[in-house]
C-alpha cells in the first residue's frame, strides 16, 4: 500500500491558516531580505499530526553532510530557496529530516519524496527553526505524482 500523502498545509493550525490567506503582501524594502509578520512565525503546530506515517514532497536543505557528500540531515520546507534566498518559511512550514542511510542530492532545485515517521518536535539553529522532525526511511526524486 502506497503512504499517507502529507500535505503541507496540514502541519499548519487553522488560525495559522486565516493569517497566511489574508496576509498583505511582503515588501521588499532595504537591504535585507523581506520578513514575514512575527504572528505567523509562532511555530504553531497540529498536534494531531505528530506519529503520523506517511511521504510529503519538499526542497532539500542541507544541514549535516558525509565525506562522500550524502547528505545525513537535512530541512525539508515546500518552495526551492526557503532557508537559504529568502527568508525561511513559518516553523510549521520546514521539518528536520534525519536519514541515516543519507542521500546524494545531485541537483537542490529539484524537489524530493520524504517518507517516514513525522513527529511535533521543535528544533532551531542558525538557519532555521523547525516545528517538526522526521526520521525518514526512504528519499527519492520527485516524479511529478
Amino acid at each position: 500500500a502506497e503512504p499517507r500523502e502529507i500535505d503541507w498545509l496540514e502541519l499548519m493550525p487553522a488560525e495559522d491558516l486565516a493569517l497566511l490567506e489574508t496576509m498583505p503582501e511582503i515588501e521588499h524594502e532595504g537591504d535585507g531580505p523581506p520578513l514575514l509578520p512575527d504572528e505567523i512565525m509562532t511555530g504553531r503546530v497540529v498536534p494531531e499530526m505528530g506519529n503520523v506515517e506517511g511521504r510529503i514532497p519538499g526542497f532539500v536543505v542541507p544541514l549535516k553532510t558525509t565525506d562522500d557528500m550524502r547528505i545525513l540531515e537535512f530541512f525539508l520546507v515546500p518552495y526551492y530557496g526557503a532557508c537559504i534566498h529568502v527568508p525561511p518559511p513559518p516553523p510549521n512550514q520546514i521539518i528536520l529530516v534525519e536519514y541515516p542511510d543519507g542521500v546524494v542530492i545531485d541537483d537542490i532545485y529539484q524537489p524530493y519524496w520524504v517518507q517516514g515517521t513525522l513527529r511535533v518536535e521543535q528544533t532551531s539553529n542558525a538557519l532555521a527553526d523547525a516545528s517538526y522532525q522526521l526520521q525518514a526511511s526512504r528519499v527519492w526524486l520527485y516524479d511529478g505524482e
